[in-house]
């Protein structure tokens, strides 16, 4: 018996969601410079690194809406689910290195000591989502051997 479910149609809103989260959590950290502070974070990095921050932040974003457009392309094929299994099981395991990678934030703005509610608040949004995106994921693979 076939699920009726449609994961894809949950991944792409939960894909959604997590991005925009992520952007405000950059947008509430910019916040103090509308209001006169300064939202400068002391860096450890060296000034010559920043480039390939930058575009490893770029790729961080990125990735998750090539994920969005595959995951469209993937449920709206004619071809039968089986054929873009390999895809389904990558993105399950995409998604739980995007996960893993928010606990370890979500942890260091709980222990920052002059950490602000509304970051770890969105943090915590960030890691349900990246959760929730696991288990479809998990079940949108596992759909495409029935």
């Amino acid at each position: 018996m076939r699920s009726t479910t449609n994961h894809a149609q949950r991944l792409i809103t939960l894909w959604i969601a997590w991005l925009l989260a992520m952007l405000f959590h950059v947008d509430l950290g910019l916040m103090p410079l509308f209001h006169g502070q300064s939202p400068e974070i002391h860096s450890q990095i060296q000034a010559e690194a920043l480039p390939l921050l930058f575009g490893a932040m770029l790729g961080y974003f990125l990735l998750p809406l090539i994920a969005i457009v595959l995951i469209a392309y993937a449920d709206t094929a004619a071809a039968p689910p089986s054929r873009w299994r390999p895809w389904r099981r990558l993105h399950f395991w995409f998604s739980v290195v995007y996960s893993v990678t928010n606990l370890p934030h979500l942890v260091a703005d709980i222990l920052v000591p002059d950490a602000r509610m509304d970051q770890i608040v969105l943090m915590l949004a960030l890691t349900v989502f990246g959760l929730l995106i696991n288990v479809e994921g998990w079940r949108w693979w596992r759909q495409a051997s029935l």
